[in-house]
């Protein structure tokens, strides 16, 4: 495959994202046109989202909302025909040879370098906030949907299975709490989310949700805890292969160490470390945050 540079990634990553205007998603398809490996580097990027899109569910509308938006903007009587305009044609840029200049008031190609290095900065800040964006709407949607589904619409709630409790009447009742939820995204910076951790601070179980993290040959991911009032990291297990992967290995640390901890992610020899302690380099880091506090006594 064709080397890119990154500003030709970073243009896959905003086509994927939706974020590019309407002249510049037309150069980007006429480059996947002609050009198999770059639009093979854009099927990479919506490959990537795609996983978060998969978590977020469907809203249907209601009928009259489309209406209430017609009579808005004034469209609610007959319609003229909708005449698209021509889909603009790819710009070609030539790129003059360096000339040895004297004179300082003559541009050169050297601003036009540094002019490209700004648009390419700037796509770049683009990308990472829209990916950052998108980790948090993914964080508190996951967190809303498990644990307070109630909050959100209809449609994105989960399905309920009916239980059947038995309840003896000479027993008293306890009031009920609902524990506090955090949630840690395992991760090397703000735009690659690799891992989503979540822990109930009731039982101290915890959950680990693959997001970006891709498969190593020979090798496994492994959790660790990361603590000043432990002497060493101590071990949280190997991370499974399937999507989620769910522990008890939190319940020897009290709640304070389980919640100012940094939890980290190694690699090691395929089925972890041989010797309990970490071996090889740490790729993602994270701390947890709370997403759904205690829920009062009932």
């Amino acid at each position: 495959m064709m080397a890119y540079s990154e500003d030709h990634i970073a243009l896959a990553a905003e086509y994927a994202l939706g974020t590019l205007d309407a002249e510049e998603r037309a150069q980007v398809e006429t480059m996947m046109s002609v050009d198999k490996d770059f639009a093979a580097v854009v099927e990479a990027w919506e490959s990537k989202l795609g996983v978060l899109n998969q978590m977020v569910g469907l809203v249907e509308p209601r009928p009259e909302v489309w209406e209430n938006i017609k009579t808005a903007i004034g469209l609610s009587g007959a319609q003229e025909a909708l005449v698209l305009p021509d889909a603009p044609q790819p710009v070609v840029v030539a790129v003059a040879p360096v000339v040895a200049n004297d004179n300082s008031d003559t541009p050169t190609v050297e601003s036009a370098n540094v002019l490209a290095f700004s648009q390419q900065a700037k796509r770049w800040r683009n990308v990472a906030a829209g990916m950052t964006a998108i980790a948090a709407a993914l964080v508190a949607m996951i967190a809303v949907q498990a644990y307070r589904p109630e909050l959100l619409p209809n449609g994105l709630r989960p399905k309920a299975t009916p239980q059947v409790a038995q309840v003896q009447p000479s027993a008293p009742l306890a009031p009920a709490t609902a524990p506090a939820q955090y949630v840690a995204l395992l991760q090397t910076d703000g735009s690659s989310p690799a891992f989503i951790l979540t822990v109930d601070a009731g039982t101290k179980n915890f959950t680990v949700r693959k997001v970006g993290a891709t498969p190593q040959p020979g090798k496994s991911y492994e959790l660790w805890i990361v603590s000043d009032k432990l002497q060493r990291p101590r071990s949280l297990g190997v991370i499974g292969s399937n999507d989620f992967t769910t522990r008890a290995a939190l319940a020897a640390y009290d709640p304070d160490t389980v919640n100012q901890a940094t939890y980290a992610v190694t690699v090691e020899p395929e089925g972890g470390s041989p010797t309990g302690a970490a071996t090889g380099p740490i790729v993602f880091t994270g701390k947890l945050i709370e997403t759904v506090p205690p829920a009062p006594a009932r």
